[in-house]
C-alpha cells in the first residue's frame, strides 16, 4: 500500500512539474503575436466618442487656450479650444461643450452659448372676486303623500 501511494505521488508531481513547463512556454510565446497584432488594431481606431457638458465657465486661460466650465453637479471640467471658440467665451457664460478625449486631453468641438432660461412668466395679477349671486329659488317641496 506504502508503494501505490508513493508511485501516485511521484506521477503527481511528474505532471505538476510538466504544467509549469508548458505554462512558462507559453508566456515566452504569447509577446510575438501580440506585436502583430497591434499595428492591427491601430488601423481600426474607433472614433473618438463626442462627450457633453453644459455649464458656466469658471476660468478662461488664453495661453494654455483652455476653459474651465463646472456643470450643475459642481464638476469641473476643462477642455481645450481653438482660438475662434476663445474669442467669445469669457468667464460667468453659460455655455455646451461638445468634446472628444484623446492621451487624457479633453478638446473642444464645439462652444455654443446657452441662453439663460427666461424667468418664470408671472402670474397674472389675481381678478377682484365677483360678489355672490344671489341663490337660485328653491325647488317646491313634493307633494305629501296622505
Amino acid at each position: 500500500m506504502k508503494k501505490a501511494i508513493a508511485i501516485i505521488v511521484a506521477v503527481l508531481f511528474v505532471f505538476a512539474l510538466t504544467s509549469i513547463s508548458f505554462a512558462a512556454e507559453e508566456k515566452k510565446a504569447a509577446p510575438a503575436p501580440a506585436k502583430k497584432a497591434e499595428p492591427a488594431t491601430a488601423e481600426k481606431k474607433a472614433p473618438a466618442k463626442v462627450k457633453h457638458v453644459t455649464g458656466e465657465v469658471k476660468a478662461v486661460d488664453a495661453t494654455a487656450k483652455t476653459i474651465t466650465v463646472v456643470d450643475k453637479k459642481k464638476k469641473e471640467t476643462v477642455v481645450t479650444v481653438d482660438e475662434k471658440m476663445l474669442a467669445g467665451v469669457k468667464v460667468g457664460d453659460k455655455v455646451k461643450v461638445q468634446y472628444t478625449t484623446a492621451d487624457g486631453k479633453n478638446t473642444a468641438k464645439s462652444v455654443k452659448k446657452v441662453e439663460a432660461k427666461p424667468a418664470e412668466k408671472k402670474a397674472e395679477p389675481a381678478k377682484p372676486a365677483e360678489p355672490a349671486k344671489p341663490a337660485a329659488k328653491p325647488a317646491a317641496k313634493p307633494a305629501e303623500k296622505k
